[in-house]
């Protein structure tokens, strides 16, 4: 048996992201950054303004935004607030060195799954490359202002009540970064509420990383931990923070230098022995006591829902700010907007699963739809789709209902699924699984961590499944096989069709 030829370091992007200002730029390049003047918070302009550029655009589709000037307990604040930059797939095919960038969803989607299987080893698992640290720390943009004893107020900034429900103003798009000899390091995104100029909550939730960690400590005995929190950190630490790349003791530093090809700069913490982002807007240095909590939210969740209070959370007692010059402020509209590259975790699971299912061809969940999820498969033998949809659903976390699809059915179309729902599903091939385990915040659920969930097998059926013997053409597809150029033909005058007319 010859031994697998492990697969060559990972490229770097053809454009290069050290921050998230460069991301932002690219994307404002391409006409995909909407810029605003001033908003009124304490009237939530910003949080209305999000909820209808998802209304008018869609939420595929909607651009990124920038406010200038935000007024927030009767001040007026610098930005800029950025908001909604990832998650459409020209953008992410821009983040992660998609040769040729179109408008294609579909195509961006393939050619963004086929790009990051460039970052996969030999055995199917991320590449890593360890972070290297600035040998000068004063060169690291981070550190541009520091911040020490009564200079210190994270109240100065520009951090939104997202809500008029939401228990107070939250930093919540973060990397909370937990580096511990024994338990090992964390960099995780949770929200962050702020309760004064020097104090802030954290909320990892139970069996998360950094919860994991903390409790452990807590548990040997320890007063307290030392945190960083990266603000506005560079996508691709984004990416390793926000998603479930790295296993539990395992560094998702690490895993920003795999996806980003080259090793990402980090410079230690001004008050412990952290290293953190170089290139990230902000830093928030302190110290969680392991015996006292606080109580924490409600705060609008991921599904839409507000969420409860989380009584006895844990609490940071701020040490240092460090900053940029004028930092950018990034604000997630929870369960709204694009708030995290979701290319990462689809491929991570995609190239999972197609391990299990061979014959795997896609594997999406729609935004807006958190606990559904979409598979397409080259079917080609009884059971294959209902076979298929057991794995997913076997997922303790996202995967509520889980709806399989013929190969040809473009599953970032909703239609296209709702299609497939409407001609080829019989409410018989579906499996009910009345309880099991299921993680998320769903607001249906009756008990924590428990749910029920469906698998719906939307591929047409065979004969020996109950399907009819034959399945009708699709009209579709009999005018391409019976006017072979007619597609062609109106593509070549289409922008002559159009000539101007302008969508009301």
């Amino acid at each position: 048996m010859n031994a697998a030829v492990p697969r060559p370091a990972p490229r770097p992007p053809a454009r290069s992201f050290d921050s998230i200002r460069d991301f932002i730029r690219a994307l404002d390049e391409r006409g995909r950054v909407l810029h605003v003047d001033a908003m009124d918070q304490d009237k939530y302009e910003v949080t209305a303004f999000a909820y209808r550029l998802i209304d008018k655009f869609g939420i595929e589709h909607a651009p990124a935004f920038m406010v200038d000037r935000i007024r927030i307990s009767g001040q007026w604040m610098e930005g800029p607030l950025v908001a909604n930059p990832y998650g459409r797939w020209p953008d992410e095919a821009v983040l992660f060195g998609v040769p040729e960038i179109t408008s294609d969803y579909q195509q961006m989607y393939h050619a963004v799954l086929k790009e990051m299987e460039t970052r996969l080893d030999a055995g199917g698992n991320w590449q890593r490359i360890p972070p290297v640290e600035l040998g000068d720390a004063r060169r690291a943009p981070c550190k541009q202002v520091v911040l020490k004893g009564d200079e210190i107020n994270i109240e100065k900034f520009a951090w939104l009540k997202n809500n008029p429900a939401d228990a107070g103003r939250y930093i919540n798009i973060t990397s909370v970064i937990i580096d511990d000899p024994e338990f090992g390091k964390n960099t995780g995104t949770y929200r962050c509420q702020v309760r004064d100029g020097k104090r802030i909550s954290i909320n990892p939730e139970p069996s998360q990383h950094g919860w994991r960690i903390l409790t452990a400590m807590r548990q040997r005995g320890d007063k307290v931990a030392h945190v960083a929190i990266a603000v506005g950190a560079d996508p691709f630490t984004f990416c390793a923070s926000s998603t479930k790349m790295a296993g539990f003791q395992e560094d998702e530093l690490e895993f920003a230098g795999g996806l980003r090809g080259t090793a990402l700069e980090v410079v230690k913490c001004e008050t412990s022995h952290i290293r953190v982002p170089a290139h990230a807007e902000m830093i928030i240095e302190g110290e969680v006591p392991l015996d006292e909590g606080m109580d924490e939210g409600p705060y609008g969740e991921m599904y839409g829902y507000l969420g409860p209070m989380k009584p006895n959370n844990f609490f940071m007692n701020i040490k240092c700010i460090t900053h940029r010059e004028k930092p950018w402020i990034l604000n997630s509209f929870t369960g709204l907007t694009c708030d995290m590259p979701r290319s990462p975790q689809i491929a991570s699971n995609f190239f999972k699963y197609r391990q299990l299912i061979p014959n795997l061809t896609g594997l999406y969940s729609p935004r807006g739809a958190n606990g559904v999820i979409v598979i397409s498969i080259d079917k080609k033998l009884p059971g294959e789709g209902m076979a298929a949809g057991q794995y997913l659903a076997a997922n303790i976390g996202l995967n509520k209902v889980v709806i399989v699809v013929d190969k040809d059915i473009n599953i970032l179309e909703p239609s296209q699924i709702l299609h497939a729902l409407g001609a080829r599903w019989q409410p018989s091939a579906s499996l009910l699984i009345p309880q099991t385990q299921m993680m998320m915040p769903d607001p249906s659920r009756r008990h924590w961590a428990l749910s029920s969930k469906m698998i719906i097998d939307a591929t047409r059926q065979l004969e020996s499944e109950g399907g009819p013997k034959a399945w009708a053409p699709l009209n579709r597809d009999l005018l391409a096989q019976g006017a072979p150029d007619s597609f062609r033909l109106v593509d070549r005058k289409w922008d002559d069709y159009l000539k101007g007319w302008e969508q009301p």
